[in-house]
């Protein structure tokens, strides 16, 4: 197809874009710089926070924009400068804290944007080995929350981290009303399920939408690349959409499949719109 049908392509991080080895491959790299060249906009959409982000990616890695956390947080990586972010409010943070103590669930607060990967966490005391990684990955900013002290603030998500039981995260997931509920696998052990608890307009779908305004870019002119259920808000907006070969199967029945993460994915579902090289 000719390069003008396509103005912006979106590409999920970890399992997609980076291999196993969290590591982006050759091709996929000389595609990346290859869009750049022919004014494609090139867009990262993570869930990852700007802190984690910051220790995979370089500051000259070839990206136009970065949409993290899930779509709370948009920033211009050439210019090097927050362009957008949300939050939950303290009296929403307060009420589904306490719905998720209730309910005897393991989670995570996080500050506001760009401080979010510091946070307070809530334990129950039964065996979360998932929950409990994730606190040493970052416990420099990692504090116990004492649910008589607390002074609930502004966040910008609640993490609560579940055993892969569908069933529960489902039943869970009932209790909330008015706010986004995002399913993520964990990355950490690649079973335990992530609950993201974020304000309603906040998802990666959200994030692209948003962005297309700002750059006068045509929804029909997008091409997305994802590999968990954290990609379907974006999958489902952008006009072409690939999974790629290491997704959950429940994906892969829904979206078009295209290679894995270790076979240059990314690569293998654009050399289907544009000629490289």
């Amino acid at each position: 197809m000719s390069l003008q049908n396509w103005d912006m392509v979106i590409t999920d991080l970890d399992g997609t874009l980076l291999n196993d080895h969290r590591e982006v491959s050759l091709d996929d790299m000389k595609t990346l710089y290859w869009l750049g060249e022919n004014d494609i906009v090139r867009v990262i959409a993570t869930g990852r926070n700007f802190f984690s982000i910051n220790k995979v990616l370089k500051p000259n890695f070839p990206i136009d924009y970065l949409i993290f956390s899930s779509g709370a947080g948009i920033y211009d990586w050439k210019k090097k400068k927050l362009l957008n972010s949300q939050f939950i409010s303290g009296d929403e943070v307060m009420q589904l804290s306490q719905i998720l103590m209730d309910h005897s669930v393991d989670f995570m607060i996080h500050e506001m944007i760009p401080d979010n990967h510091k946070f307070v966490y809530y334990q129950t005391g039964k065996s979360n080995p998932d929950f409990e990684s994730r606190i040493k990955i970052y416990k420099e900013f990692a504090f116990e929350l004492d649910p008589l002290t607390e002074d609930y603030k502004h966040a910008c998500q609640i993490l609560a981290v579940f055993p892969n039981d569908i069933s529960l995260f489902d039943e869970i997931k009932q209790k909330f009303d008015d706010i986004k509920i995002i399913r993520t696998t964990s990355p950490l052990d690649g079973d335990s399920i992530w609950m993201e608890i974020f304000p309603q307009t906040v998802s990666k779908g959200h994030g692209i939408e948003w962005l297309c305004n700002e750059l006068n870019i045509n929804q029909k002119s997008t091409i997305s690349i994802g590999n968990d259920y954290n990609d379907i808000d974006m999958l489902e907006f952008t006009a072409k959409k690939y999974i790629v070969e290491n997704a959950p199967d429940e994906l892969k029945k829904r979206f078009p499949i295209c290679k894995s993460n270790k076979e240059s994915g990314v690569t293998s579902a654009l050399s289907l719109h544009f000629d490289f090289f």
